[in-house]
């Protein structure tokens, strides 16, 4: 067995860059700043933000062109995906690791006070049948 999950909270590092393909499908991409903190060897306190790549498709795609900008704060689920291609100049073999987003939730803070709202919206992805064709590739054989 197996498990492939992630769960991340952070800031929106740009607004989403939305496609829509020739097979009525929807696809956004962003990034997602995470940040940790730590002492040093000199007791200095560390900052150290890590960038994440997030995918979201079709009904969570849609969502996240209308409300997902730079700055906002979010929750999200997804699993790690290695996407791979060929460099056209090169001819060598490149990949890049993703999070694609099956689950979302906004975290609105206050202006100035950083208190959670209470109007925080989650949205999953849709489970219909035009998503059920993609993850044919998590098959575990």
């Amino acid at each position: 067995m197996s498990v492939n999950k992630v769960i991340l909270v952070g800031n929106v590092g740009r607004d989403p860059e939305v496609r829509r393909l020739e097979s009525n499908r929807v696809v956004a991409n962003f990034s997602l700043a995470t940040k940790e903190s730590y002492r040093d060897k000199q007791g200095n306190r560390q900052e150290l933000t890590e960038w994440h790549t997030i995918e979201m498709w079709d009904d969570l795609a849609l969502t996240a062109e209308k409300y997902v900008a730079k700055g906002k704060l979010i929750y999200l689920e997804g699993k790690i995906r290695t996407n791979t291609w060929t460099d056209k100049e090169t001819g060598l073999e490149r990949s890049t690791k993703i999070i694609r987003c099956n689950v979302m939730t906004f975290l609105n803070t206050s202006s100035g006070s950083g208190q959670r709202e209470g109007n925080e919206s989650s949205i999953k992805e849709n489970s219909s049948a035009n998503n059920a064709d993609r993850d044919e590739d998590d098959l575990p054989f």
